[in-house]
Order: C-alpha cells, then structure tokens, then sequence
C-alpha cells in the first residue's frame, strides 16, 4: 500500500529536494544529493539504465556529473511541477543550462521528472524522461560555439571528438 502525502508535504519536501539541487550545482557535493533517496531508492535513466540502491545512485550521479556534458551544466531549475497526493509523487520539468562559453549565449534542454516520495525528507524514485538526442545536439552546439571563442576546455574537447562526433557539427 503506497502511503498517502498531502499536497503541501509534497511541495515542502520538493522545494527542498530543489534548494538541495541548488546548493549542489554550486558546491559539486553530489554526495548531499544522492543523500536525499532512501537506500533502496532507484533511479531510472532512460539512456543509462535503471540504479537501484542510494550508493548506485550516488556513484552514477558523481561520474555523470563530473564529466561532460554534466560537468559543464549550471544549474537544474524546475521550470514546473505538479503534486499528486495519490501516489505520492512529485512531477516536473527540469531545465540543464549550460554554462557560458563566454558570449552570454544560452544552451538548454529539459527533461521530466518524475519524483516519488517516501517521507521524512526522503524520495524512494526518481525517473528522468527526455530525448538523448536532444541534448546531445544541444551539448555539441554549445562545444562549437565554446571552440569559436576559444573557451574549449579539454573534457569537453574530448567529448565533441568521441561521443559528440555523432551529432555532427551543427
């Protein structure tokens, strides 16, 4: 039996799961946000897989987070959400800006986030739903403008001549 959750518990514990994101995007403590699942929580990636437990979470997060694209993302704001008291979950959208390559241009794709609560400040789901394509197109677009102005740095170069060979010069 899934617990119930009124509305106003779930935006409290979203907004702090969102002042948490804030917090981390600054700090690259990824730790303190796989610390926000419970231990047996899973994550569901669509193009990486599904993790389950806080410690596969936390060690996928760290890895993704820290290499590019995710390395170069400035903050994870909720352009929405929606609370769903029947089934305890949080629904979102989430946009991943990138951060300047040093012409005040803006590079962003969102995806969907689908939360699922499981008390005390905890959440027992997350599950992130967008299009691959999409923000590989927008993370090698960001790649050439960043090589035009010479503010290329080298994780990213490798990953334009590996993985973001693939989406081609835009």
């Amino acid at each position: 039996m899934t617990p119930t959750f009124s509305a106003h518990e779930l935006n409290d514990a979203f907004a702090q799961f969102q002042q948490t994101v804030a917090e981390v995007a600054v700090s690259d403590d990824w730790d303190r946000w796989a610390d926000q699942f419970t231990v047996d929580a899973d994550y569901i990636e669509h193009a990486y897989g599904t993790f389950s437990g806080r410690e596969a979470i936390r060690a996928w997060v760290t890895k993704t987070m820290r290499s590019f694209p995710g390395s170069h993302m400035a903050e994870y704001p909720s352009l929405w959400h929606v609370a769903d008291p029947a089934t305890g979950r949080v629904i979102c959208e989430i946009d991943n800006p990138m951060r300047d390559p040093g012409d005040g241009s803006v590079f962003t794709a969102t995806n969907i986030t689908i939360l699922t609560y499981a008390g005390d400040g905890l959440w027992k789901c997350e599950e992130d739903v967008y299009n691959p394509m999409e923000f590989g197109l927008m993370a090698r677009r960001w790649c050439d403008r960043a090589a035009e102005l010479g503010t290329l740095d080298e994780s990213a170069r490798a990953w334009m001549e590996t993985t973001g060979a693939m989406f081609g010069k835009r």
